[in-house]
């Protein structure tokens, strides 16, 4: 008993160690990211090539002095950091890496990940009503309504994943995915996933709850120091954890198609497959601009829950049926390509209108001075 207590604490600091080095990765990974898309250099003084920039940063943050409002609920303020923090390390207990690299595998994995996960949202609204700031607190709310709208989808897509191997443990899902990975099967799925997956993490353009330039900052104003490097801590725990969860559900994770596994290498191939994900959410973030908020809960309600349902009414046909996967796979396509149509035809809709609106008024000013030379 005391022998098992030890095994289990030396895994868990593994892993804290393990997600503390892929934060600070991730964070010289984004940056730098950033800057080859903006034609910009980067961090490029602190270390070579800037590798020890997110290190510096992390000790200026623990060095920062940590200020709490003095009308601010402290209890409320000091907890609601690790509300946040704590369910996004919890998930990463059975989220395997390779066949047996995992502190404890569950056979209900997914289910114990889908529920430690929407616990973030509580530590999102206490840190907004605890902070005693009007503009936290809107921020909070605004993280509630935006957290919970996204979290509806990313479930109905896990329910379409589960019914195809009939089993939430993770090691299962992937062990089917030796031959065909889930994403040629479930292309809507892997888009419903990805797309609900930044609006969870709060990245742009989904990241409204923070909204620098409306909300000062979202239900984070009031932090500081360690206290607001927490916050920072989780957003990039859990933006892993999506690129991890979507490359273990869709993509195969560490299996290699029909071949045996060996466990290094099983561990560097779904690694690399999470940073590839994590570098599409970063090439996102350059690319498009910040939704409004009405638009951002009329795409989640109205757009990828309807879709969502559509997915998994497609893979229930399909297993209840017998149909052949390929089907399966072409219709999944199929839909998938109508809804990036659809979706593209609506938003260049009010791009369109102003071009034409700025030619129909050009016109008539060139019609005008020829009426006037005349």
């Amino acid at each position: 008993m005391f022998r098992d207590i030890i095994v289990i604490a030396i895994q868990l600091f593994a892993l804290v160690s393990a997600l503390t080095m892929v934060v600070l990765s991730l964070v010289w990974l984004e940056r730098k990211a950033l800057a080859r898309l903006q034609r910009r250099m980067g961090p490029m003084v602190v270390g070579p090539h800037g590798l020890l920039q997110p290190v510096a940063d992390a000790l200026k943050l623990l060095l920062k002095e940590d200020l709490i409002p003095s009308q601010a609920d402290k209890l409320l303020f000091w907890l609601a950091p690790l509300v946040v923090f704590v369910p996004s390390f919890v998930v990463w207990v059975t989220i395997p890496l390779a066949q047996g690299v995992v502190v404890r595998n569950l056979d209900m994995g997914l289910f114990f990940i889908t529920a430690f996960s929407v616990l973030s949202i509580v530590g999102m609204v206490m840190a907004g009503w605890g902070s005693a700031n009007k503009y936290a607190i809107l921020g909070g709310l605004r993280s509630a309504a935006q957290l919970v709208s996204y979290e509806i989808p990313i479930i109905m897509v896990v329910i379409a994943v589960v019914m195809l191997p009939q089993s939430m443990d993770l090691v299962v899902i992937v062990e089917d995915q030796r031959a065909v990975p889930y994403a040629f099967l479930q292309s809507l799925g892997l888009l419903i996933f990805l797309i609900a997956g930044v609006a969870e993490v709060g990245r742009t353009p989904f990241d409204i709850y923070f909204a620098e330039s409306e909300v000062m900052g979202g239900p984070f104003i009031e932090y500081s120091g360690a206290h607001w490097a927490v916050f920072f801590l989780a957003e990039y725990i859990n933006t892993f954890t999506i690129a991890i969860l979507t490359s273990l559900l869709f993509l195969g994770g560490w299996a290699f198609p029909f071949m045996p596994d060996i466990m290094w290498l099983g561990v560097i191939w779904l690694l690399f497959k999470a940073y590839l994900v994590t570098l599409f959410f970063f090439w996102v973030r350059a690319t498009l601009p910040r939704l409004r908020i009405d638009q951002l809960m009329s795409f989640g309600w109205k757009v990828l829950i309807p879709l969502s349902f559509v997915n998994i009414a497609i893979t229930a046909a399909f297993l209840f049926y017998g149909w052949p996967k390929p089907a399966m796979a072409f219709v999944s396509l199929a839909v998938t390509v109508a809804a990036v149509y659809a979706i593209y035809r609506k938003m260049t809709v009010p791009a369109k209108l102003t071009s034409e609106q700025r030619l129909a008024r050009a016109r008539a000013y060139r019609r005008a001075e020829a009426t006037d030379a005349g």
